[in-house]
Protein backbone atom coordinates (compact mmCIF):
# COMPACT_ATOMS: atom_id res chain seq x y z
CA UNK A 1 0.00 0.00 0.00
CA UNK A 2 1.22 3.59 -0.65
CA UNK A 3 2.18 5.54 2.00
CA UNK A 4 0.26 8.79 2.37
CA UNK A 5 0.58 10.73 5.49
CA UNK A 6 -2.24 13.27 4.43
CA UNK A 7 -5.22 10.43 4.59
CA UNK A 8 -7.04 11.39 7.83
CA UNK A 9 -9.42 8.69 7.78
CA UNK A 10 -10.06 6.98 11.26
CA UNK A 11 -9.21 10.46 12.49
CA UNK A 12 -11.80 13.19 14.64
CA UNK A 13 -10.89 16.83 14.80
CA UNK A 14 -12.26 19.79 16.25
CA UNK A 15 -12.51 23.64 14.75
CA UNK A 16 -13.81 26.34 17.29
CA UNK A 17 -15.59 28.98 15.40
CA UNK A 18 -15.57 26.57 12.31
CA UNK A 19 -18.87 27.39 10.38
CA UNK A 20 -17.29 30.08 8.56
CA UNK A 21 -13.65 32.05 7.07
CA UNK A 22 -10.51 30.49 8.40
CA UNK A 23 -12.38 27.63 10.65
CA UNK A 24 -14.47 27.33 7.99
CA UNK A 25 -11.69 26.62 5.52
CA UNK A 26 -9.96 24.73 7.86
CA UNK A 27 -12.65 22.34 8.63
CA UNK A 28 -13.41 21.54 4.73
CA UNK A 29 -9.59 20.74 3.98
CA UNK A 30 -9.99 17.91 7.05
CA UNK A 31 -13.09 16.57 5.85
CA UNK A 32 -11.83 16.02 2.17
CA UNK A 33 -9.13 14.33 3.72
CA UNK A 34 -11.27 11.77 5.63
CA UNK A 35 -11.60 13.28 8.94
CA UNK A 36 -14.56 13.37 11.29
CA UNK A 37 -15.09 16.78 11.93
CA UNK A 38 -16.61 18.64 14.45
CA UNK A 39 -17.36 22.71 14.49
CA UNK A 40 -18.47 25.16 17.11
CA UNK A 41 -20.43 28.16 15.84
CA UNK A 42 -23.03 30.35 17.82
CA UNK A 43 -25.14 31.41 14.42
CA UNK A 44 -27.58 28.68 13.85
CA UNK A 45 -28.25 29.77 9.90
CA UNK A 46 -23.93 29.69 9.32
CA UNK A 47 -24.10 26.52 11.44
CA UNK A 48 -26.28 24.82 8.95
CA UNK A 49 -24.95 26.06 6.23
CA UNK A 50 -21.45 24.67 7.30
CA UNK A 51 -23.02 21.62 8.23
CA UNK A 52 -24.20 20.97 4.78
CA UNK A 53 -21.05 22.13 3.21
CA UNK A 54 -19.03 19.33 5.32
CA UNK A 55 -21.72 16.77 5.11
CA UNK A 56 -21.11 16.98 1.24
CA UNK A 57 -17.40 15.45 1.67
CA UNK A 58 -19.26 11.99 2.96
CA UNK A 59 -17.68 11.86 6.56
CA UNK A 60 -19.36 12.26 9.66
CA UNK A 61 -20.06 15.94 11.09
CA UNK A 62 -20.66 16.94 13.80
CA UNK A 63 -22.33 20.80 14.91
CA UNK A 64 -22.05 22.66 18.31
CA UNK A 65 -23.91 25.61 19.17
CA UNK A 66 -21.16 26.00 21.81
CA UNK A 67 -20.48 29.97 23.57
CA UNK A 68 -16.31 29.31 23.92
CA UNK A 69 -16.76 32.89 26.46
CA UNK A 70 -18.48 30.19 28.81
CA UNK A 71 -15.65 27.55 30.74
CA UNK A 72 -18.56 25.14 31.59
CA UNK A 73 -19.96 24.69 27.51
CA UNK A 74 -16.82 24.32 26.76
CA UNK A 75 -16.29 21.68 28.71
CA UNK A 76 -19.40 20.23 27.66
CA UNK A 77 -18.89 20.57 23.95
CA UNK A 78 -15.78 18.54 24.08
CA UNK A 79 -16.99 15.80 26.38
CA UNK A 80 -19.97 15.33 23.46
CA UNK A 81 -17.13 15.42 20.38
CA UNK A 82 -15.72 12.43 22.57
CA UNK A 83 -19.24 10.91 23.22
CA UNK A 84 -20.25 11.09 19.16
CA UNK A 85 -16.82 10.27 18.27
CA UNK A 86 -15.25 7.96 21.04
CA UNK A 87 -11.71 10.04 20.36
CA UNK A 88 -10.13 13.69 19.29
CA UNK A 89 -7.09 13.54 17.09
CA UNK A 90 -7.08 17.09 15.83
CA UNK A 91 -8.32 20.22 18.09
CA UNK A 92 -8.25 23.99 16.40
CA UNK A 93 -8.98 26.82 19.08
CA UNK A 94 -9.66 29.17 16.27
CA UNK A 95 -12.73 30.96 17.97
CA UNK A 96 -11.98 34.74 18.18
CA UNK A 97 -13.18 38.20 18.01
CA UNK A 98 -11.66 41.84 17.30
CA UNK A 99 -11.54 44.84 19.71
CA UNK A 100 -10.24 47.47 18.11
CA UNK A 101 -10.46 51.56 18.87
CA UNK A 102 -8.04 53.94 20.51
CA UNK A 103 -6.09 52.60 23.52
CA UNK A 104 -6.85 55.09 25.57
CA UNK A 105 -10.56 54.67 25.32
CA UNK A 106 -10.38 50.78 25.89
CA UNK A 107 -12.52 49.75 28.95
CA UNK A 108 -11.48 46.99 31.37
CA UNK A 109 -15.16 45.31 30.12
CA UNK A 110 -14.31 45.71 26.36
CA UNK A 111 -10.72 43.86 27.63
CA UNK A 112 -11.95 41.37 29.53
CA UNK A 113 -14.25 40.15 27.25
CA UNK A 114 -11.47 39.81 24.10
CA UNK A 115 -8.99 38.27 26.65
CA UNK A 116 -11.73 36.08 27.83
CA UNK A 117 -12.99 34.70 24.19
CA UNK A 118 -9.45 34.59 22.68
CA UNK A 119 -7.08 33.76 25.72
CA UNK A 120 -9.33 32.07 28.09
CA UNK A 121 -11.16 30.05 25.86
CA UNK A 122 -8.32 28.45 24.13
CA UNK A 123 -7.10 27.45 27.32
CA UNK A 124 -10.25 25.51 28.38
CA UNK A 125 -10.52 24.48 25.11
CA UNK A 126 -7.12 22.95 25.12
CA UNK A 127 -6.99 21.93 28.41
CA UNK A 128 -10.36 19.67 27.93
CA UNK A 129 -8.16 18.37 24.51
CA UNK A 130 -5.23 17.53 26.27
CA UNK A 131 -6.40 15.71 28.88
CA UNK A 132 -8.15 13.16 26.36
CA UNK A 133 -5.08 12.87 24.30
CA UNK A 134 -3.26 12.37 27.39
CA UNK A 135 -5.17 9.20 28.93
CA UNK A 136 -5.41 7.77 25.61
CA UNK A 137 -1.60 8.14 25.61
CA UNK A 138 -1.01 6.42 29.06
CA UNK A 139 -3.24 3.77 27.63
CA UNK A 140 -0.78 2.65 24.84
CA UNK A 141 -2.31 4.94 22.04
CA UNK A 142 0.10 7.98 22.14
CA UNK A 143 -0.20 11.05 19.47
CA UNK A 144 -2.68 14.15 18.74
CA UNK A 145 -2.41 17.82 17.62
CA UNK A 146 -3.33 20.93 18.93
CA UNK A 147 -3.32 24.37 17.04
CA UNK A 148 -4.65 27.99 17.87
CA UNK A 149 -5.45 30.58 14.80
CA UNK A 150 -2.92 33.23 16.38
CA UNK A 151 -2.80 36.31 13.97
CA UNK A 152 0.33 37.91 12.40
CA UNK A 153 -0.50 41.02 14.76
CA UNK A 154 1.10 38.98 17.63
CA UNK A 155 4.73 39.72 15.80
CA UNK A 156 3.95 43.21 14.63
CA UNK A 157 2.60 46.48 15.38
CA UNK A 158 -0.98 46.26 15.86
CA UNK A 159 -2.21 49.82 16.75
CA UNK A 160 -5.86 50.61 18.00
CA UNK A 161 -6.21 46.55 18.36
CA UNK A 162 -3.84 45.91 21.55
CA UNK A 163 -6.28 43.81 23.15
CA UNK A 164 -6.26 41.82 20.19
CA UNK A 165 -2.95 41.85 19.50
CA UNK A 166 -1.76 40.81 23.14
CA UNK A 167 -4.35 37.71 23.23
CA UNK A 168 -2.36 36.42 19.87
CA UNK A 169 0.84 36.98 21.10
CA UNK A 170 -0.40 34.89 24.15
CA UNK A 171 -1.40 31.91 23.04
CA UNK A 172 1.84 31.78 20.90
CA UNK A 173 3.83 31.18 24.13
CA UNK A 174 0.84 28.96 25.63
CA UNK A 175 1.28 26.56 22.76
CA UNK A 176 5.41 26.39 22.96
CA UNK A 177 4.95 25.26 26.60
CA UNK A 178 2.86 22.82 25.67
CA UNK A 179 4.77 21.48 22.64
CA UNK A 180 7.45 20.78 25.56
CA UNK A 181 5.35 19.30 27.96
CA UNK A 182 3.12 17.00 26.09
CA UNK A 183 5.88 16.00 23.66
CA UNK A 184 6.11 12.76 25.91
CA UNK A 185 3.12 11.71 24.58
CA UNK A 186 3.47 12.16 21.10
CA UNK A 187 1.31 15.09 21.23
CA UNK A 188 2.30 17.96 19.42
CA UNK A 189 1.39 21.55 19.70
CA UNK A 190 1.76 24.41 16.92
CA UNK A 191 0.22 28.14 15.55
CA UNK A 192 -1.49 29.73 13.04
CA UNK A 193 -1.03 33.10 12.08
CA UNK A 194 -3.11 34.70 9.38
CA UNK A 195 -2.63 38.10 7.77
CA UNK A 196 -5.17 40.31 6.13
CA UNK A 197 -8.23 37.47 5.65
CA UNK A 198 -11.24 38.01 3.71
CA UNK A 199 -13.17 37.58 6.53
CA UNK A 200 -16.56 38.61 8.62
CA UNK A 201 -14.38 40.20 11.45
CA UNK A 202 -12.68 42.28 8.42
CA UNK A 203 -15.81 43.18 6.31
CA UNK A 204 -15.50 46.86 6.76
CA UNK A 205 -12.03 47.06 5.71
CA UNK A 206 -12.66 44.70 2.46
CA UNK A 207 -15.00 47.31 1.38
CA UNK A 208 -12.80 50.68 1.72
CA UNK A 209 -10.75 51.34 -1.57
CA UNK A 210 -7.77 53.66 0.34
CA UNK A 211 -7.41 50.07 2.61
CA UNK A 212 -7.23 47.84 -0.15
CA UNK A 213 -5.29 50.25 -2.49
CA UNK A 214 -2.69 50.99 0.20
CA UNK A 215 -2.45 47.76 2.05
CA UNK A 216 -3.59 45.02 0.02
CA UNK A 217 -2.03 46.12 -3.56
CA UNK A 218 0.95 47.74 -2.35
CA UNK A 219 1.70 45.70 0.96
CA UNK A 220 1.10 41.73 0.61
CA UNK A 221 3.21 40.74 -2.20
CA UNK A 222 0.50 38.33 -3.66
CA UNK A 223 -1.33 41.24 -3.69
CA UNK A 224 -4.81 39.70 -2.56
CA UNK A 225 -6.72 39.16 0.52
CA UNK A 226 -6.68 35.77 2.03
CA UNK A 227 -9.42 33.87 2.23
CA UNK A 228 -10.32 30.37 3.91
CA UNK A 229 -9.66 28.03 1.18
CA UNK A 230 -6.15 29.28 1.88
CA UNK A 231 -6.26 27.30 5.22
CA UNK A 232 -7.19 24.31 4.11
CA UNK A 233 -3.53 23.04 3.40
CA UNK A 234 -1.97 23.67 7.17
CA UNK A 235 -5.18 22.15 8.81
CA UNK A 236 -4.42 19.04 6.67
CA UNK A 237 -1.19 19.16 7.58
CA UNK A 238 -1.21 19.56 11.15
CA UNK A 239 -3.43 16.83 11.50
CA UNK A 240 -1.91 14.14 9.53
CA UNK A 241 0.82 11.86 10.40
CA UNK A 242 3.06 14.38 7.75
CA UNK A 243 3.73 16.63 10.45
CA UNK A 244 4.33 13.72 13.70
CA UNK A 245 7.70 15.29 14.54
CA UNK A 246 6.94 19.16 13.62
CA UNK A 247 5.85 20.93 17.24
CA UNK A 248 5.97 23.92 18.71
CA UNK A 249 5.87 26.21 14.97
CA UNK A 250 4.60 29.22 14.17
CA UNK A 251 2.75 28.98 10.69
CA UNK A 252 2.60 32.58 9.32
CA UNK A 253 0.09 32.40 6.31
CA UNK A 254 -0.31 35.96 4.85
CA UNK A 255 0.59 36.10 1.21
CA UNK A 256 3.81 37.96 2.22
CA UNK A 257 2.81 40.61 4.16
CA UNK A 258 5.61 40.17 7.46
CA UNK A 259 8.05 40.18 5.23
CA UNK A 260 7.44 43.01 2.85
Amino acid sequence: MAFNPFDLTGKVALVTGGNGGIGLGMAEGLAAAGSKVAIWGQNPEKNARAEATLKAHGVDVLVQKVDVADEAAVVAGVAEVLKTFGRLDFCVANAGIGGGGPFEEMTTERWRRVTTVNLDAVFWTFREAARHMVERARAGDPGGSLAVTSSTSAIHGAPRNEAYASTKGAVLSMVRGLAVEYARYGIRANSILPGWIATDMTAGAQDNDKFNEQVILKRVPMRRWGDGADFSGIAVYLASDASRFHTGDSFVIDGGYTIF
